[in-house]
């Protein structure tokens, strides 16, 4: 027993000295109550084969917008028509992640990060979508990138479609709005999972698609900007026909690309295929039986629209009740298609909102309102009082214990299927009065991640399946109709020279992920010290 026990006590002195030696001698140090963020625990928070990453996106971060044979998307449309973005900029050269890659992986490899979060452009590998040759400089370049990343160490997930379409399926038939897009996208897919599919073991089909067709055909603010009515002045779409259209194809055309990968890859190459939704975590405006219905509504026109029908074959029933005929239908081939048609849920959580009834009650004009929307007016005030820090972002305000809620409503709702965290994060204002030293010193963003990042370890240790965290985002990036006047990054980007220097956001994730590593570490080496000196102690 004695030898057990000095055992013990070399190994917590070994853990001592090695959190001292990472905490201390990092090369930007972080003070005072962000430093306590990371030495609260000292415990492992996350499972050892957690993953910890960045996210991105092609059309935010690339550039490159007509190199080696790429096709023009509809962003690259959208983006060259007066007002379309708020300062009137574009991704044109973004922050030039296409050429400076290699830079870039560096840095996600000095913040020990093991996994990297990025969408393949469709129109880089296939010029025209599917109406002419796959471009191999376009395939030469996402093979560069994931052999890059994994000779450091870093996992590659990969996301087929985050919002950049091939202008050339938006002119020939109305994209999202046509079945024809199904069978385009599964090319697409196909052509990538060939391609790529032996080193890429996470697959996300979409990216928030609740987010793109509420605002490609509802609200009109995105490319090609459909809307009608109260929803904005247009000079096509209908705004309550529209969204569930483009839906439909967009659930079909995700069960089409998981329908195709489990029959010819899967068993093969190994790897996980799933869908990543916005999740807002909603909360009733008071405790009335109406309002907590609004929320049930809330969920069911927003993150349930998409993931019921792919979990369990029809759209939720609140939807089916308000909507009635004009909610498009799946045939039985298509239900059996679609039940269970994913390995893993996606989640991008950034905020929290206030939910009131609208049917039995009288609202104000607002977000949520309408008969498309579920009746259920979203707000970020309850009496005047906000339900967490505003941020840059309409509607993103800081409610960390809204991440321990969401995650478990999904767990809740999808049997608990294993779950990413696949973009978290904090945007400041690009401030160009203020100093680097003022835009480098983001204490702000350093207290979001880690009160998130607690919140989401609670969920985990009362059994949800979550597999891995991703910042959103590693650069200070090309913010679509925001344009580059909010800034994301862990690293700050000097837009004039794309200079990228880390912010103090950037050290303590390091210092975080390296802490999580080093306490996982010794517990390990505990345990089997334990268990061999047990062992011994028997014999």
């Amino acid at each position: 027993m004695e030898f057990f026990s000095t055992s013990v006590a070399f190994n917590g002195l070994f853990l001592l000295l090695l959190l001292f030696e990472v905490l201390v001698f990092s090369p930007l140090l972080i003070s005072g109550d962000h430093q306590r963020l990371i030495n609260d625990h000292s415990s492992p928070l996350f499972p050892s084969n957690f993953l910890f990453g960045t996210a991105s996106s092609s059309y935010q971060f690339e550039g490159a917008f007509m190199s080696d044979g790429k096709g023009v998307n509809n962003w690259d449309v959208f983006t060259h028509k007066t007002g379309t973005i708020i300062d009137g900029s574009n991704g044109d050269i973004a922050v030039d992640h296409y050429n400076r890659y290699q830079e870039d992986i560096e840095l996600m490899h000095s913040l020990g990060v093991n996994t990297y979060r990025f969408s393949i452009s469709w129109a880089r590998i296939l010029p025209n979508g599917r109406f002419g040759a796959i471009n191999p400089a376009g395939i030469r370049h996402y093979n560069n990138l994931i052999d890059a990343l994994l000779l450091k160490g870093i996992e590659p997930f990969v996301t087929l479609f985050h919002y950049d379409l091939p202008q050339e399926l938006e002119d020939r038939y109305g994209g999202w709005l046509s079945p024809q897009i199904q069978k385009d996208f599964r090319y697409f897919a196909d052509v990538c999972f060939e391609a790529f599919g032996d080193r890429v073991k996470y697959w996300g089909t979409f990216n928030e698609p609740n987010i793109l067709v509420v605002e490609t055909y509802r609200n009109g603010v995105y490319p090609p900007g459909h809307c009608s009515g109260s929803f904005g002045n247009c000079a096509y779409g209908n705004s309550e026909t529209e969204p569930f259209i483009a839906a439909h194809n967009v659930i079909l055309s995700h069960a089409a690309a998981v329908q195709l990968y489990r029959a010819k890859y899967q068993r093969k190459q190994r790897g996980s295929i799933g869908i990543v939704m916005n999740a807002i975590w909603f909360e009733p405006i008071s405790n009335s039986s109406a309002d907590k219905l609004a929320v049930q509504r809330a969920q069911s026109f927003f993150l349930k629209w998409f993931l019921d029908p792919i979990m369990y074959g029809s759209y939720p029933a609140e939807m089916q009740d308000i909507l009635g005929s004009s909610l498009p239908l799946f045939s039985n081939n298509e239900q059996k298609k679609l039940q269970s048609s994913l390995d893993f849920i996606g989640i991008n959580h950034y905020t929290s909102l206030y939910v009131k009834d609208c049917i039995f009650s009288t609202c104000e004009q607002g977000t949520g309102t309408s008969k498309t929307e579920g009746f259920a007016l979203q707000t970020g005030e309850k009496d005047g009082v906000s339900i967490g820090e505003r941020t840059s972002m309409d509607y993103y305000y800081v409610h960390p214990q809204g991440m321990e809620k969401i995650v478990t409503y999904v767990k809740e709702s999808y049997n608990n299927t294993p779950m990413f965290i696949a973009e978290n994060g904090y945007g400041d204002l690009n401030n160009v009065s203020a100093t680097i030293e003022d835009s480098l010193n983001d204490f702000n963003r350093v207290k979001f991640i880690s009160s998130y990042l607690d919140s989401l370890a609670k969920a985990i240790r009362k059994g949800a399946d979550v597999r891995g965290y991703f910042v959103w985002s590693l650069l200070d990036n090309f913010e679509w109709v925001f344009g580059y006047t909010r800034r994301f990054g862990l690293f700050y980007v000097d837009y004039a020279t794309l200079k990228r220097t880390p912010k103090s956001s950037a050290t303590w994730y390091k210092q975080f992920i390296a802490k999580n590593k080093a306490i996982k570490s010794t517990t390990t080496t505990l345990a089997k010290n334990n268990q061999e000196h047990s062992q011994n102690y028997a014999v």
